[in-house]
């Protein structure tokens, strides 16, 4: 092992430095993720997408640090196991860069795929949510100037809707009862203590 390491190149003792990292922090991820831990809120890098247009459809940044892992990740290994094979640096370079953004765009895909299946889910929200109690995620301002955020449950699932209010701006945390459906995403509701009489 010494022998080999020794061996190498600069730039193949760095390339296989950073892939090898990449590989474990893939990993990391990989189990912290099946576990259910949110490792996306804890490794994004903090970039405004609206300044670089990295914001893609249904909401997912192309600049988080996974894409950055899975980036190298796939760079990092096909050029490893094709430096031999590729005589020309730019061409292996080229390679390398084109099945990194190939994996990046795989990943994303199928995090989009898993989104938007935990999304729909199978509840008639028509029927189910009226009379559903929560609390207020975002505040909600009053006599349906704006729109807040609740989050409600129903059939034993926290759901996040779009929420509005007839009566006087409700507060982050307090809590709510619905009292109409306006559409698929928004809710009609009221402060649970202003029902009490």
């Amino acid at each position: 092992m010494i022998t080999w390491w020794a061996s190498l190149s600069v730039l193949s003792k760095i390339l296989w430095g950073i892939t090898l990292t990449a590989t474990l922090v893939f990993i990391i991820q990989s189990i912290l993720t099946f576990i259910g831990a949110d490792v996306d809120g804890a490794t994004d890098f903090d970039v405004d997408p609206s300044d670089m247009g990295g914001d893609l459809d249904g909401g997912i940044n192309l600049y988080t640090f996974r894409n950055f892992v899975n980036f190298i990740l796939g760079f990092g290994w096909t050029a490893i196991l094709l430096k031999d094979s590729v005589q020309s640096k730019a061409v292996l370079i080229i390679i390398s860069a084109l099945v990194g953004i190939a994996l990046v765009a795989i990943v994303m895909y199928l995090f989009k795929l898993l989104a938007s299946m935990q999304q729909s889910g199978n509840i008639d929200v028509n029927e189910a949510a009226v009379g559903c109690t929560g609390k207020v995620y975002l505040t909600i301002p009053g006599e349906r100037s704006g729109e807040g955020k609740v989050q409600i449950t129903i059939a034993n699932a926290v759901r996040e809707y779009i929420a509005l209010t007839d009566g006087d701006t409700i507060k982050t945390g307090t809590p709510i009862k619905v009292v109409e459906v306006i559409n698929d995403s928004t809710l009609l509701v009221e402060e649970l203590n202003s029902l009490i009489v």
